[in-house]
């Protein structure tokens, strides 16, 4: 096979592989329920060491709780973060919860700005992208 030929089947290959993906991992449904899923919209949002990926669940237009994923902050630090803020915007309406202004854990500053901003991208994301 020449260079041309290859290069025109990996190319055909990478477009069928991603044309067979769902077009939106972002928002998904569990338990009756719409999840954001902040891994990707807050990629280049750090706290203190990395990323601070979330989960938001969305039920009836309204956030039921929000979910820490696997990140790399301090534990002892992080812990003060979810503490603090996990349960902030459980009950309120998106659009409210979105325009929340929120303050930072003491003590864990940067992991509280991380954890803060992926909710308003996880909400703002939601309110564009909803099913």
């Amino acid at each position: 096979m020449n260079m041309k030929k290859s290069t025109a089947a990996l190319l055909f290959a990478a477009i069928t592989m991603m044309s067979a993906m769902p077009a939106d991992q972002v928002i998904t449904k569990e338990d009756g329920m719409d999840v954001v899923n902040t891994t990707t919209l807050g990629q280049k949002v750090t706290g203190y060491i990395g990323t601070t990926p979330l989960k938001i669940y969305i039920k009836r237009n309204k956030v039921v709780k929000i979910a820490a994923l696997r990140n790399q902050e301090t534990p002892k630090y992080f812990a003060k973060v979810k503490k603090g803020l996990l349960t902030k915007w459980n009950g309120k309406k998106v659009k409210e919860a979105s325009k929340m202004k929120v303050d930072a854990v003491t003590g864990a500053t940067y992991s509280s700005k991380a954890f803060i901003k992926n909710v308003q991208l996880g909400l703002d994301y939601y309110q564009h992208h909803k099913h």
